[in-house]
């Protein structure tokens, strides 16, 4: 295993550390609105500096973007750490247990490692660029699915961007008649990893950050998935809106999705 993971394991175990030992203790949690439809505690920032100090241990030389301290360090290092120290931060809220910590390195402008961790369930899903994805350190592959009858897909709501409600609803009903059924869990990041181990088959969702999307991004590659934005180009990190799945599962999602797509989301 390169030593790079190594170290983005551990930081992200000790933020995993954080969480799980607040989810504990609800009381202790302080939440705060940061913007529409969203919100922030104490323990995503407590998180966040659990990853950066861990990090910084070994690579003081490091820039750094995350979702809650924004950019350290100079934002053009070829050694970029992209973090979310607790993505799902409202089911973390809610006592939902199901959300995660994702930390992913680009080096010299591509991803090279990245890892997703589920500190309830101790799931730690791991990838290095052409070395393949893991879980637990067992491999894992996207499924094989080819049709988008009989497929498991998992979503999420646009609801800091409410305005695309009556298009994602469109390219919803588009899918749903298609598919088995569609989940909606609250972590992009996870949904991402679990589109790797095989146990979703598909997922979309329209602007999301780069922090919730850079570590799945390369879980997804690396179990032989592929990785588009609504017009099947590879321009995730501007756009935000991302379909991930196995290569047939993405091709007949876009199929599906384009007779639905705005103007602002075929871009």
């Amino acid at each position: 295993m390169h030593p790079m993971l190594n170290i983005a394991i551990r930081a992200a175990r000790n933020a995993g550390n954080v969480i799980a030992r607040a989810f504990e203790h609800p009381d202790k949690i302080e939440a705060v609105q940061k913007g529409n439809n969203d919100i922030v505690t104490n323990i995503d920032k407590e998180a966040e500096t659990a990853i950066i100090e861990t990090i910084k241990k070994s690579y003081p030389d490091h820039g750094f973007v995350g979702e809650e301290f924004g950019q350290q360090g100079s934002a053009e290092s070829d050694y970029l750490w992209i973090i979310d120290p607790l993505d799902g931060t409202t089911n973390f809220v809610k006592g939902i247990p199901h959300f995660s910590v994702s930390i992913a390195l680009k080096v010299k402008g591509k991803i090279e490692h990245a890892v997703v961790y589920d500190p309830m369930r101790n799931e730690l899903f791991a990838a290095s660029r052409g070395q393949g994805a893991q879980l637990n350190g067992r491999r894992i592959r996207t499924s094989n699915m080819k049709e988008l009858s009989g497929v498991l897909l998992a979503t999420g709501f646009p609801h800091r961007s409410k305005h695309h409600t009556e298009a994602y609803l469109n390219i919803f009903g588009a899918l749903f008649v298609h598919s088995t059924d569609i989940r909606r869990s609250g972590s992009a990041a996870l949904d991402l990893a679990y589109v790797a181990a095989g146990r979703h088959d598909g997922f979309w969702e329209i602007a999301l950050k780069p922090w919730d999307t850079a570590a799945g991004i390369l879980l997804v590659k690396e179990a032989g998935g592929l990785i588009t934005d609504f017009i099947g180009n590879d321009n995730v990190e501007k756009t935000g809106n991302i379909v991930a799945g196995g290569p047939k599962v993405v091709q007949n999602m876009l199929k599906e999705m384009r007779p639905h797509l705005t103007e602002s989301l075929s871009r």
